[in-house]
């Protein structure tokens, strides 16, 4: 099984994952896609720190938050997530003597790209966006605040051991497609929708309600690895 951690190699290193989840669907949905009861809408990371003025702002970060909106009010179900680290976190280079935001290292779970410090717990910049208005939302997973771990996916933290527990909980629900939007595309967005997938939930990435970073080619990178995991790919007007 290929290491999902080589994603983060460098930034640049979102491994090709040919059969790592023992599916091979084509990453383009056929026509219409229809919500239904049983799917959930998963909003990843829309926060402070990750739209432009934030300090690990992704481009055009905010610009995706009133079709992020539009969408989940046509959603029975809608999950949201939030990076929620302690101040001294393992991911942040802060912590690392030496290093700067960017590089990588290695840690007790493998490689681990180090951040500016960003989403710490109760500032401003943890928050969700002001504009970001879904009300009705019935959970908030937050990840990350493990110290010595760091947790892109929405399902399992980055040691590939740890459960959020938002998989059972889908499961208990009788939630059967989810449908992953957010920040940002090549990280936490890729990582939750690939995670999906290895739960066995049908799972598409709705590509024009979310922005990536695309560093050193991680965004060509990340969606290879989806479309190899089974993830499709489509656009809002794809939605029934």
């Amino acid at each position: 099984m290929v290491n999902r951690r080589q994603m983060l190699m460098g930034l640049g290193g979102v491994a090709a994952s040919a059969g790592l989840f023992g599916y091979a669907g084509p990453v383009l949905a056929a026509g219409k896609v229809s919500r239904g009861a049983k799917s959930v809408l998963i909003v990843v990371d829309v926060q402070n720190c990750f739209v432009p003025g934030g300090s690990l702002a992704v481009k055009e970060g905010d610009v995706i938050v009133p079709l992020i909106n539009k969408i989940a009010k046509t959603f029975n179900n809608v999950v949201l997530t939030q990076d929620w680290h302690t101040a001294d976190h393992v991911s942040f280079a802060s912590q690392h003597s030496g290093k700067k935001p960017f590089e990588a290292v290695k840690l007790a779970y493998g490689n681990q790209v180090l951040w500016p410090d960003h989403c710490v717990q109760g500032t401003e910049g943890a928050s969700l966006v002001k504009d970001l208005s879904i009300p009705h939302a019935q959970l908030v997973i937050r990840k990350g605040y493990h110290k010595d771990v760091d947790s892109y996916s929405a399902f399992m933290e980055a040691d590939g051991k740890t459960s959020t527990g938002l998989g059972g909980y889908l499961k208990q629900r009788g939630i059967k497609r989810v449908f992953v939007v957010g920040l940002a595309t090549d990280f936490c967005v890729a990582w939750t929708a690939m995670d999906a997938r290895k739960q066995g939930f049908e799972t598409y990435v709705i590509e024009d309600a979310c922005r990536g970073i695309d560093a050193q080619g991680s965004l060509a990178k990340a969606w290879s690895s989806m479309k190899t995991a089974g993830v499709k790919r489509i656009q809002s007007g794809d939605l029934a």
